[in-house]
């Protein structure tokens, strides 16, 4: 609900400068859907196998695993960019929710990977997948600390500071690709708006 939320409020906040919403895919039985492909990129799946992340607590967990901490970078990225102090305020809004929401996810995939340590290791290949994707920096963790006794709720830098990513490494993750490319993913036919491109990972 938040994230539907999410959307009206910016809509209205951007009022004629919001762009059309673009083809999304975030269904769950095809084995060459979106989250099936990031699941296959990241081991969770093989060849042929569909990743539904609406079977299961654990699979949708791990399906918003891959959604959340992006959105959380997103957001940090995007503020340098962002000259308007209203839409910034509404920005920063909602990269709180996003950490939230975040930090939430991480704890209940750590808490139920006690029990299932599985839970624990999809989401740190999760992670890897991720960071395959964006950049040659490694801005990317999963849910486990320096032990795996020991969590990692909060993914920061040496500063103590949430990662950034750029509008190229984000694009690069929602069309799943390492490469230049203007649609893919969870975006089939691209996204709308003057940036549409992901980067080239280094």
């Amino acid at each position: 609900m938040d994230e539907l939320d999410h959307v009206n409020f910016l809509r209205k906040t951007l009022s004629n400068t919001a762009v059309a919403q673009p083809t999304i895919d975030i269904g769950g039985t095809d084995p060459n859907g979106a989250f099936s492909l990031a699941a296959r990129a990241a081991g969770l799946v093989g060849a042929g196998v569909a990743f539904d992340p609406y079977s299961s607590d654990a699979n949708f967990l791990l399906g918003a695993f891959i959604f959340e901490d992006v959105g959380v970078t997103a957001y940090k990225g995007a503020a340098p960019l962002i000259s308007n102090k209203t839409y910034l305020e509404a920005a920063a809004g909602i990269l709180a929710a996003e950490a939230y929401h975040a930090g939430l996810i991480r704890t209940v995939l750590y808490s139920k990977g006690v029990l299932m340590p599985q839970l624990i290791t999809d989401a740190g290949a999760i992670s890897n997948a991720r960071d395959a994707l964006d950049n040659s920096i490694d801005d990317d963790q999963g849910i486990a600390g320096a032990t795996p006794d020991v969590s990692n709720i909060a993914p920061l830098d040496a500063n103590g500071l949430a990662y950034s990513r750029t509008t190229g490494d984000v694009l690069n993750i929602v069309y799943l690709t390492s490469t230049a490319a203007s649609k893919g993913g969870f975006f089939p036919d691209g996204v709308n708006g003057d940036i549409v491109m992901s980067s080239a990972c280094a």
